[in-house]
């Protein structure tokens, strides 16, 4: 199994293999021409987007972007990013449509065995999906594993630790869910 594959599948894998540092090296390239264009031409901004990631309709984020791999990010249609996004894309980040994030989002699939020794040489992942109808406000953390529902709402600042069920407002650090949306 290659080092791509163990990390797709969230398994510990070797970050350093060569690889996987060019298929970054890939990605870093197309958020510097991303970040770099020209901000009156958004519709040649939005090509280095559409060769990095998987869009399912139209997208527009604000420059700064970042992410490791961006192959694994799947974005819907009608997905809207303030500046300062970042995306830790080791395992598969879903992302459904009309989904809004607020400026300083963190994406983290990304995480680290607490062992000092195994740190040194290995990392790992746990996948994300973020629903339909989703917004996320200002700084908000998203760590491995989470899954947040349909149609709720993360305050500014929250740290997602733990999954968020659909149609729920939730905040805080870490998030917790504070109340239900009610369907119209």
């Amino acid at each position: 199994m290659t080092e791509l594959e163990k990390m797709q599948l969230g398994l510990s894998y070797l970050a350093s293999d060569p690889e996987l540092a060019k298929a970054r090296t890939h990605a870093k390239l197309l958020c510097h021409q991303f970040n770099l264009a020209d901000p009156t031409t958004p519709h040649v901004r939005i090509k280095f987007i559409a060769e990095l990631l998987k869009l399912k309709g139209k997208a527009y984020l604000e420059p700064m972007f970042y992410c490791d791999y961006g192959f694994n990010i799947e974005l819907g249609d009608n997905f809207y990013a303030n500046h300062n996004l970042t995306i830790l894309d080791v395992c598969k980040v879903t992302i459904g449509s009309n989904v809004m994030f607020g400026p300083n989002v963190m994406i983290s699939t990304a995480t680290h065995p607490i062992d000092p020794l195994e740190r040194r040489i290995t990392e790992s992942g746990r996948p994300i999906t973020i629903g339909n109808d989703v917004w996320l406000g200002g700084n908000v953390s998203v760590l491995p594993g989470v899954s947040i529902g349909n149609n709720c709402v993360v305050g500014a600042g929250s740290v997602v630790t733990k999954d968020i069920p659909a149609n729920s407002v939730a905040v805080g650090n870490p998030c917790k869910v504070i109340r239900s949306i009610e369907a119209k």
